[in-house]
C-alpha cells in the first residue's frame, strides 16, 4: 500500500473519530472516502478493514463519556450482546445481497426525524418521567436488533441512529444518549468484526494507522462534547444528520 495513500486514509480516520464521538455518524465520512481511496479493493474488504478504526474510535470516545455518566449495566449489556449477534448477521447477508433497496426508506425516515428533533427542542425531558421499566426495555430491545442489523448490513449513521432510537423511544437526554450509543456500538462493530475475521476480509496494514488516528480523533471528539455541553452535541447531531441526509439523496437520485 502507498504510503500517500495511508496517510489520506490516517486524515479521514482521525475526522471520522472526531465526528464520531460527538454525535455519530463517523462512518458517513469513513466509509465514502475509503472506499473511494481503495478503489481497487473489494468493498466487502474495504467496509471490513474500516471496522478496526472505528472500533478504537468508538472505544476511546466510550472512556472519556463513561467518567461523565452513569450506566445501567444490566441494561447496557442485554442490548450490547443482541445488538452484537445482530451485526453479525447484518454482515453476513452483506456478503450475498445487495442493500441498495433500502437507501430510499433511510432517505426519508431521516428527513423526518432531522425535522422532529429541530423543532421539539425539549421533547426528551417530557419522555424521561413518562416511559414504563418495561417500555424501556422493550424499546431498547427493538433498537438493538434493528440498528445492530443495520450497521452490519449498511454502516454509515449507525451511531446517529442509536442515539435518536435512544432519544425518541427511550427519553435519554443527547449526552446520555450517546454515552450509551457509543458502548452499544462498540459491540456491533465487534459483531462484524468478527465476521470479517472469519472470511480473511481484513487488511491490517491500512486498518492499524487508522485505528490510531481514529483513536485521536475519538479522544478529541469526546472532550469538547463534554466541555460543551448537551445543546452543542444536539447541534453537531442536527449537522451530522443533514450531511447523512445528503448522502443517501444523492445515492438515491444518482
Amino acid at each position: 500500500m502507498e504510503l500517500d495513500i495511508i496517510f489520506y486514509l490516517c486524515i479521514v480516520a482521525f475526522c471520522a473519530g472526531f465526528i464520531d464521538a460527538i454525535a455519530g455518524g463517523g462512518g458517513l465520512i469513513q466509509t465514502p472516502l475509503g472506499l473511494a481511496l481503495l478503489p481497487a479493493l473489494p468493498v466487502s474488504s474495504v467496509i471490513g478493514t474500516l471496522k478496526i478504526p472505528a472500533f478504537s474510535g468508538t472505544a476511546i470516545a466510550v472512556l472519556q463519556y463513561l467518567k461523565r455518566t452513569k450506566i445501567q449495566w444490566s441494561y447496557f449489556l442485554l442490548l450490547a450482546i443482541l445488538s452484537c449477534a445482530s451485526a453479525f448477521f447484518g454482515s453476513y447477508t452483506l456478503t450475498i445481497v445487495n442493500n441498495d433497496f433500502m437507501k430510499p426508506l433511510l432517505l426519508i425516515i431521516l428527513v423526518l426525524l432531522w425535522v422532529f428533533t429541530y423543532f421539539k427542542k425539549d421533547f426528551t425531558k417530557k419522555h424521561l418521567t413518562e416511559i414504563t421499566a418495561k417500555k424501556r426495555y422493550t424499546y431498547g430491545i427493538i433498537i438493538a436488533l434493528l440498528i445492530g442489523f443495520y450497521d452490519g448490513f449498511i454502516g454509515p449513521a449507525t451511531g446517529t441512529f442509536f442515539i435518536m432510537g435512544f432519544v425518541f423511544l427511550i427519553g435519554f437526554d443527547f449526552f446520555k444518549a450517546s454515552a450509551y450509543a457509543k458502548l452499544i456500538n462498540l459491540f456491533t462493530n465487534l459483531g462484524s468484526i468478527c465476521l470479517f475475521l472469519l472470511k480473511g476480509q481484513i487488511i491490517w496494514s491500512v486498518a492499524l494507522p487508522m485505528a490510531v488516528c481514529n483513536g485521536i480523533g475519538g479522544y478529541c471528539g469526546a472532550k469538547l462534547a463534554i466541555l460543551k455541553g448537551q445543546q452543542w452535541v444536539r447541534y453537531v447531531f442536527l449537522f451530522i444528520m443533514l450531511i447523512a441526509i445528503g448522502r443517501f439523496g444523492y445515492e438515491v437520485i444518482v
